[in-house]
C-alpha cells in the first residue's frame, strides 16, 4: 500500500542508506505531493491516512491501513496527468525534476522490495534543466557579508566561524553542521568530512579558518547558560546551537538568510554560494580542475566544469568596467 510503502522507504534511506534529516524531509514533501494528487485522482471517499511524516518511523506506521491505494493502481497515465497538474499550477521546473527524481527512486525500492513488478516512471521523461552557471561573489561582497555578524556576542563570533570555514574550503553546508572535534586537525590545517553518499575526503583549510574555529571552541561563553543560550550539551560537535546542542542545516539556512539581508545580497546568494565562490576564486588564482573538483568531493569534473563559466563572467564584468575604451 502506498502510505506503508512511503514509511518503509524513509526507513530505509534513515537505516541503510544514513541520509540526511534534510534529504529525508524533501522525500517526505514530494511523497506528500504526489499522496494529495491521488487523493483527488481516484476520488476517495475518504482520504488517504494522514500527511506522511519524515519524522515517523516505519515501525510506527506500518500497520497504516491504507487499503484505498494499491501501488498497483498508480501507472504511467496517472503520473503523466500528476506532471500536467504540476504544470498548470505553474510549479517550478527544477521543483518538477526533483520530485521525478525523488519518485523514481521511491518507485525503484518499490520493485526492489518485490512490491510492484516495475516502476510506472520507467518509460516517463521529465522537463530538461537549463544548465545554471552558479552565481559567484567578489571579494569585496565576501567582506562585507563577513562583516555581518557581531563577534562580540557569542552566537555572531560562531556565524562568523562558519563563514570563514566555508569560504576556507568550500564546505557543503551539511558537512559543515555534521563535523565533530575529530574530524578537525588544528596542528594539520585539514579537517575530515563525510559527503554525499557518505563518501569521506580530507581538506586543508587555512590557518585564518583553523584560527577561527579554536577560538570559538575555547569561547569562555561555551560552558555556560550566558545572554540566550545555554551551555554545550553536545561536546563531540563543533558548531552548536543556541540550546548547546549540533546545529542543523535549516539554522544555517535562517542564520545566513539574515545576514544576507543585512548586507544588501538577499537577492543574489544561498548559503551555497560560498561554496560557489572559493571555487572560482581557486580557479582564477590558479588551482586546476582536478584539484577543485577533489576539494569539493564532486564525483563529475563536469560538475566543475561549470565554474570556468563563472571565472570567464567575471573577467568579462572586470575587463568592461576597467578598460580605458570599453
Amino acid at each position: 500500500m502506498f502510505i506503508s510503502a512511503s514509511y518503509r522507504f524513509l526507513a530505509y534511506l534513515r537505516s541503510i542508506k544514513q541520509s540526511s534529516e534534510h534529504t529525508i524531509r524533501n522525500y517526505a514533501i514530494d511523497l506528500n505531493a504526489l499522496k494529495t494528487h491521488l487523493e483527488k485522482e481516484f476520488e476517495l471517499k475518504e482520504p488517504l491516512p494522514k500527511k506522511i511524516s519524515y519524522t515517523g518511523s516505519y515501525e510506527m506506521n506500518s500497520t497504516v491501513q491504507d487499503h484505498l491505494l494499491s501501488l498497483d493502481k498508480i501507472d504511467r497515465r496517472t503520473l503523466r496527468q500528476f506532471l500536467s497538474n504540476m504544470a498548470d499550477l505553474k510549479t517550478p521546473k527544477r521543483t518538477i525534476v526533483r520530485r521525478l527524481s525523488a519518485l523514481r527512486t521511491f518507485f525503484k525500492f518499490c520493485v526492489r522490495e518485490k512490491m510492484i513488478i516495475y516502476s510506472p516512471l520507467d518509460t516517463i521523461e521529465g522537463p530538461k534543466l537549463d544548465k545554471r552557471i552558479p552565481v559567484s561573489l567578489s571579494y569585496q561582497q565576501v567582506q562585507h557579508l563577513f562583516d555581518q555578524p557581531d563577534t562580540s556576542d557569542y552566537l555572531g563570533f560562531r556565524d562568523r566561524c562558519i563563514m570563514e570555514l566555508f569560504y576556507s574550503s568550500g564546505l557543503r553546508v551539511s558537512e559543515l553542521v555534521a563535523l565533530n572535534r575529530h574530524d578537525f586537525d588544528a596542528q594539520g590545517l585539514v579537517v575530515r568530512l563525510k559527503g554525499k553518499g557518505k563518501k569521506e575526503r580530507i581538506v586543508p583549510i587555512t590557518k585564518n579558518a583553523a584560527d577561527w574555529i579554536i577560538a570559538y571552541l575555547e569561547h569562555n561563553e561555551r560552558h555556560k547558560d550566558f545572554d540566550g543560550h545555554l551551555a554545550q550539551k553536545d561536546p563531540s560537535a563543533i558548531f552548536l546551537n543556541r540550546n548547546g546542542t549540533r546545529l542543523t542545516s535549516r539554522s544555517v539556512d535562517r542564520k545566513f538568510d539574515k545576514y544576507l539581508t543585512m548586507s544588501g545580497l538577499a537577492e543574489q546568494i544561498t548559503p551555497h554560494t560560498i561554496r560557489h565562490t572559493i571555487a572560482t576564486h581557486w580557479l582564477e588564482n590558479g588551482m586546476d580542475l582536478k584539484t577543485i573538483q577533489l576539494l569539493l568531493g564532486h564525483s563529475s569534473l563536469a560538475t566543475t566544469t561549470l565554474y570556468t563559466h563563472v571565472s570567464s563572467k567575471l573577467k568579462k564584468e572586470v575587463y568592461d568596467k576597467t578598460h580605458p575604451r570599453a
